[in-house]
């Protein structure tokens, strides 16, 4: 008997415009040990599933109908009471915020204590001795100094193993990780599905893991459930999945990721359309209006079929049809395996000289200053025109400080920015305004960029009224004009931002960047927020842009795979400090500088044939208020450690940067031989 049987789920939320089906007839089944990932766009019902699992689901919410069995007991029928016996103490959750679900006002070690005392029972010593051991189990670092510190303490990172060490806390049989690794870094990540996988075999449980990156799936689970509106449309294997995929929303999923391979000319897989409305979901097919393979059939409901190894709800597998060959898309307009030009270094558009950004730190009554924050700390770099320069590097390592700084939305205090063949370090206001149209930005979250209380047709044109209309043309003509170049009807001008989807949101702060022609966009996190099926919509609209009007972006991103496809060269960003720049197939093939190494080992394939030997960093970024001596990276540096010098010359000294071929660059004191340290 399986650990966790939930058989035909059904949860509805009853709203003032009807019923609302989010999960509809759901199936799977969790076995004692294993790890069995739930994988779909944003609005497919994952959360909800897991809501629903441990009936937290709220009014008007509801489990209205199926079985959801644990150890034997129903859970759907279960009495609160019992229930709430089973929660946090077989089963355990980690939540996809932990800042959200942590108590603010709470110490985290009471927090962890609090599980221990409802479901054990224990005196508050007892509960506060094990949850110091807890957090050591999560490889918090001086756990036993940490109980007494509050949630804003701590990274992201280390939140994050907070909420693991409060589902841990009474040896829960299942736990379910509601995208645990989403707002994380890759290097968090790779330490974060390295800890579940080596508690699970340490505590032998089972884990029920929702996310949207295929990555971590393939890097995590033994068997996968693939959702979409409401419903299981595929499970099996993932190295089933991968390989053969039986529904083509499994195959678009898959194509709208970034590979692993060299950067190419192709353009990424996108799945037309979205989600369908979940107040009025489709009689037939949920996917059939967005799929390549639509035909009569498609008008009604599939049921499961069996595939070889997995099932697929897909009416291309009955008797009567053509099976797996019509699930692959159609080739996509560029061939793959073509590696894209680099634009040679030509024209310098933005030149960053010796920028350091450095914000005060005050405390006290008088407000003095304290120290600061040397978020940017002596940055030299090149963008030329015409090519999309990547930035990488941790949160913390100082890469939106600095683009913020390099248009002058942030003060410098030092070094010298050139744009073109201007120099607007010193600029005033008023005389860096004729400037502005030139260079402009693209925010990370759409949500909170765009005024909620604007019309779109407002929000892009603002700029407009500011700058002028080029030609003379009308203010509705440009912006409607600019709103078909991103992919979006004239007509969505007269309406706010929540009437759009996520990547719709993201299509118009594109625009608003676009009305004014600008020669150089900064995107900053674009599409770190986004389902990698709108993902592959933006970056296609991006690349598209930059063909047709010779666009040039700074293009900041964690997701390493993103920063492959698009870019032309890489920057890599440590504590305040460019470390490594190099064209991006040389940084891929090549990493000179052993924290890029790290990263690249960091980033999760899908491809569960890939080798994949994570070189995991010790601890977190540090305090850019007190950054290390010598080299910033020693201190957490495996090259450093392995040659004994972290104690020596790469804590003593500050790294010259090495020149290499074909202007690659790096700032270590190893550089020449990094290349040749397996990760």
């Amino acid at each position: 008997m399986a650990l966790l049987e939930v058989d035909n789920l059904r949860t509805t939320f009853q709203t003032d415009l009807g019923e609302v089906v989010a999960v509809d007839d759901v199936s799977f089944s969790v076995e004692a040990g294993s790890t069995i990932g739930l994988v779909g766009e944003s609005g497919c019902g994952k959360s909800t599933v897991a809501m629903s699992i441990l009936r937290l689901i709220r009014d008007p919410g509801r489990v209205a109908g199926g079985e959801i069995r644990f150890n034997g007991q129903d859970l759907a029928r279960l009495p609160e009471v019992e229930l709430r016996k089973v929660r946090g103490g077989s089963i355990g959750m980690v939540f996809q915020e932990p800042m959200s679900s942590l108590n603010p006002v709470l110490k985290i070690g009471d927090q962890i204590a609090e599980s221990l005392r409802l479901h054990r029972g224990i005196s508050r010593q007892q509960a506060r001795t094990r949850a110091m051991e807890l957090l050591d189990l999560v490889r918090i670092p001086e756990a036993s100094s940490r109980l007494n510190d509050y949630p804003h303490q701590f990274s992201g990172g280390m939140l994050q193993r907070v909420m693991i060490a409060i589902s841990l806390a009474c040896d829960p049989k299942l736990l379910i990780a509601d995208e645990p690794t989403t707002a994380l870094d890759v290097t968090v990540q790779a330490q974060i599905l390295e800890l579940i996988r080596d508690l699970q075999g340490e505590l032998g449980m089972a884990v029920l893991l929702i996310t949207h990156d295929l990555g971590v799936i393939a890097a995590t689970c033994d068997d996968v459930n693939v959702m979409y509106a409401g419903k299981i449309v595929e499970r099996g294997a993932w190295h089933d999945l991968y390989a053969h995929p039986a529904h083509p929303y499994t195959a678009g999923l898959l194509r709208a990721m970034p590979g692993s391979g060299r950067r190419t000319t192709a353009r990424l897989g996108v799945i037309p359309g979205e989600v369908p409305d979940p107040l009025d979901w489709p009689t037939g097919c949920r996917f059939a209006d967005r799929c390549h393979a639509r035909f009569e059939k498609c008008d009604q409901q599939p049921p499961l079929f069996e595939v070889g190894g997995q099932t697929a709800a897909c009416w291309l597998h009955s008797p009567h049809c053509g099976g797996l060959a019509a699930v692959t898309p159609p080739a996509l307009p560029k061939p793959i395996g073509d590696v894209a030009p680099v634009p040679e270094a030509g024209e310098a558009l933005l030149t960053l000289e010796g920028v350091e950004i450095h914000i005060p730190v005050r405390r006290g009554l008088l407000r003095r200053q304290v120290g600061a924050i040397r978020a940017v700390d002596g940055v030299d770099l090149t963008v030329y025109r015409g090519e999309t320069l990547g930035l990488v590097g941790e949160s913390g390592s100082g890469k939106s400080t600095l683009a913020r700084g390099a248009l002058r939305l942030q003060e410098i205090t030092a070094g010298r920015i050139r744009f073109g063949d201007t120099d607007i370090t010193t600029l005033s206001a008023s005389k860096l305004r004729p400037m502005r149209p030139k260079m402009q930005m693209v925010f990370q979250d759409p949500v909170s960029s765009l005024n909620p209380r604007m019309r779109v047709g407002d929000i892009i044109g603002e700029a407009l009224t500011v700058h002028g209309t080029p030609d003379g043309r009308s203010r509705r003509d440009v912006v409607g004009d600019v709103l078909k170049r991103v992919g979006l009807r004239p007509e969505y001008m007269t309406r706010f931002p929540h009437e759009f989807s996520g990547g719709q949101r993201q299509r118009i702060g594109i625009a608003r960047a676009l009305v004014l022609n600008p020669d150089l966009i900064v995107a900053d996190e674009p599409v770190s927020a986004l389902d990698v099926s709108v993902q592959s919509q933006v970056l296609n609209l991006m690349a598209d842009l930059r063909d047709e009007f010779a666009m040039t972006y700074l293009f900041i991103a964690h997701n390493l795979s993103v920063v492959r496809h698009v870019s032309d060269r890489v920057a890599v960003m440590y504590l305040g400090r460019i470390v490594e720049v190099a064209r991006t197939e040389e940084l891929f093939d090549r990493p000179a500088h052993p924290y890029t190494r790290a990263l690249l080992s960091a980033v999760p394939d899908p491809d569960p044939a890939a080798k994949h030997d994570v070189q995991s960093l010790p601890g977190d970024i540090p305090s850019p208020m007190n950054p290390p001596s010598g080299c910033r990276f020693h201190t957490r540096c495996p090259l450093a450690k392995a040659k004994g010098t972290a104690d020596g010359i790469c804590a003593e000294q500050e790294p010259p940067v090495v020149t290499l071929a074909d202007g690659h660059t790096a700032a270590c004191h190893f550089a020449g031989e990094a290349t040749t340290i397996d990760p």
